[in-house]
């Protein structure tokens, strides 16, 4: 994403909104964008990605402050290299606040020189040289049950991985082809140009920040040097999750150039309704129904808690419909705190009498005082 862009206002938040706001308004705008709610809609895809973006510089505290340094250095005052002007390696326009500087003159402000590496994109170089970094994280959802989300376990997903070409190794190199220094990069693997007010490093497009370009491309990855494959994994579930939780799985996501290691695979989750528990907070709420005879004479139930295991709940005579009855410690338990199984009774009435039952009801409503 340009540095140029408002990651506040990507998400639609203030600059001094609190992490639950970030995290609330990422969780709405995930489940609108994601492409899996917008099927073969690209701009939809683009969205999330922005989303995604925004959501992982300003929901980490260390990259949220690097950036926030940036946003008071007038990083993001809208400076743009003018035409004819910024060509590759160039810094600010004039007028920029930032005119005749590269981004390394920052070195001395703080570090701020490297921070457009760690935020934009959360790439790093490697151990390939100039021309290696890290691969990108990338995010995805994924359904889970509720009793997974609620008590914890292991789930199976599948997610598209690019990995090294099994044929070429990653060269992009058809087998025998000879190498030769990139004509585009020099060997260098990189190539500088204005973005965004600043000259910055990318890798080289041509031979994708290897340095090198084969005479003959691989057949089986058309010279790219991946191919995009489906993983299966399986991710843990911390007990107490919720949607919107995300779980880090290092080293799962794009492979990196130049030999540097793959990025990370953030997975989102998405928590099923279930049809008798529904959470609050700590708690889970469920209702239970019972007769006419039961309200009013008193009765005792079995109730299914989250662990699959019965309580017996006792229902005092005269209860009313709508009533909530507490199970202590049968809720949710997360960082060493437990909440309960709240219930509530519903009372079913029938919606047919017979004659004999009318009869009887009637004499029961005369002996009581009641209208009818």
């Amino acid at each position: 994403m340009p540095p140029d862009k408002d990651f506040y206002g990507v998400l639609g938040v203030p600059a001094n909104a609190t992490p639950e706001q970030i995290k609330r308004a990422y969780r709405k705008l995930a489940k609108k964008w994601h492409p899996d709610a917008n099927p073969g809609d690209k701009s939809s895809a683009e969205r999330f990605k922005e989303i995604s973006e925004a959501h992982a510089v300003l929901s980490d505290p260390a990259r949220r402050k690097q950036y926030d340094q940036l946003r008071r250095y007038g990083a993001f005052d809208g400076a743009r290299t003018r035409p004819g002007a910024g060509g590759p390696g160039r810094g600010a326009g004039a007028g920029s606040p930032f005119e005749g500087f590269n981004p390394s003159d920052l070195g001395g402000l703080g570090g701020l020189g490297d921070l457009f590496s760690s935020i934009f994109g959360g790439r790093r170089r490697g151990p390939g040289g100039e021309g290696a970094e890290r691969g990108e994280s990338v995010e995805t959802m994924v359904s889970i049950p509720f009793r997974v989300a609620a008590l914890g376990g292991k789930v199976p997903i599948s997610v598209p991985v690019t990995e090294a070409c099994p044929s070429c190794g990653g060269s992009g190199a058809a087998p025998g082809s000879t190498l030769s220094t990139c004509a585009e990069c020099r060997g260098s693997g990189t190539i500088s140009f204005g973005y965004g007010g600043f000259a910055v490093k990318r890798p080289c497009p041509a031979c994708r920040g290897r340095g090198k370009v084969a005479a003959q491309r691989c057949g089986t990855c058309q010279g790219v040097g991946e191919v995009r494959v489906e993983r299966r994994l399986m991710i843990n579930v911390p007990p107490g999750s919720d949607t919107g939780t995300q779980i880090r799985l290092r080293g799962h996501g794009p492979r990196g150039t130049g030999g540097a290691p793959a990025g990370d695979l953030l997975v989102g989750l998405q928590v099923e309704p279930d049809r008798f528990f529904r959470r609050e907070g700590l708690d889970v709420h469920c209702t239970v129904p019972i007769n006419v005879a039961q309200a009013m004479l008193g009765t005792k139930l079995k109730v299914r808690t989250l662990d699959g295991k019965h309580v017996v709940l006792r229902i005092p005579a005269g209860t009313q419909a709508g009533r909530k009855f507490r199970i202590r410690g049968q809720g949710i338990e997360k960082n060493a705190a437990r909440g309960d199984q709240i219930v509530e009774v519903q009372v079913d009435v029938p919606a047919k009498l017979s004659p004999e039952q009318e009869a009887m009801i009637k004499s029961f409503a005369d002996a009581a005082g009641l209208k009818y």
